[in-house]
């Protein structure tokens, strides 16, 4: 499956980059590129791509209002952000925008190949040192201690049950699944769903068995 991809950033040096980059790969196409988020969210409305590489500091628009403008319209579209910034104030409110991931500009090209294709299906993806930003904010829970519900997210995840198989077998949305794994993700200090699943198996938090 060939996944779409429209890239949002303020810099065309970085977008001639990023097109280069994405072009190396059979299963991406890049179908277009934006300098502001005002022009991110007419593209993505017109072109539905599948994910949208979105920076956070842009003019007209910035990457966070294009992520809600998006996210409410078209909650189909898979938002990774893809920014310089790592402070919690970028973030969480990212995140809690409709944003299916957060990574960092200075990932490795194998990272962001990963990053794509997690967001594409619809997984959480979160930089290692985002991962432990949101871990140090999680102070109700001790770091590495799993909600019975999380435990039980991880446990579906790992028998390869997609994010809205999860949704539909507990009841709920694949916004709160989505936002599980971000707990989850930073209690375990890691940065996807494999490594999740398998740092619980490790720590004997889930089990693959009956």
């Amino acid at each position: 499956m060939t996944i779409r991809i429209l890239i949002a950033d303020d810099h065309p040096v970085v977008r001639s980059g990023l097109r280069a980059l994405l072009a190396s790969q059979p299963d991406f196409e890049v179908v277009a590129d934006a300098e502001n988020g005002e022009e991110a969210s007419t593209l993505s409305a017109s072109l539905t791509p599948d994910v949208i590489l979105m920076d956070l500091q842009m003019p007209v628009l910035d990457g966070l209002t294009a992520i809600q403008r998006i996210h409410a319209r078209q909650p189909e579209v898979r938002i990774l952000v893809l920014t310089t910034y790592d402070t919690d104030a970028d973030i969480v409110p990212a995140i809690e925008a409709g944003a299916t991931g957060y990574l960092l500009k200075d990932a490795p090209p194998e990272a962001l190949f990963r990053a794509v294709r997690s967001a594409a299906r619809g997984e959480v993806t979160l930089a290692p040192s985002v991962a432990e930003k949101i871990a140090r904010r999680l102070t109700k829970t001790p770091k590495n201690s799993l909600s019975l519900r999380e435990i039980e997210v991880l446990e579906l995840a790992s028998r390869g049950n997609s994010n809205k198989d999860i949704a539909d077998k507990l009841y709920i949305t694949e916004a709160t699944v989505k936002s599980h794994f971000v707990h989850i993700f930073a209690k375990l200090g890691v940065a996807d769903r494999t490594a999740a699943v398998t740092a619980a198996l490790k720590m004997k938090i889930i089990r693959l068995d009956n």
